[in-house]
């Protein structure tokens, strides 16, 4: 498992990751019920393609997220 931060930026045009420090995660979704962080953990889990979590910084649009190789 790895963690990695996050900044997200909601309300997007497109769901995109952009690489940098912190790598920056576009996002279509409002960041309203949650929407955002499912959007970003869909976004994520494709992009590394594998199993991704929000470990920490739920309400932040800085996130620490965990990265699982998936089986």
């Amino acid at each position: 498992m790895k963690t990695i931060e996050i900044k997200v930026v909601p309300n997007s045009n497109t769901d995109e990751v952009i690489e940098g420090d912190p790598l920056i995660v576009r996002v279509k979704a409002p960041p309203t019920k949650g929407k955002a962080n499912k959007a970003v953990v869909k976004v994520l889990s494709k992009y590394f393609n594998a199993d991704v979590r929000i470990v920490s910084g739920a309400t932040s649009r800085k996130k620490i997220v965990a990265i699982e190789a998936a089986e």
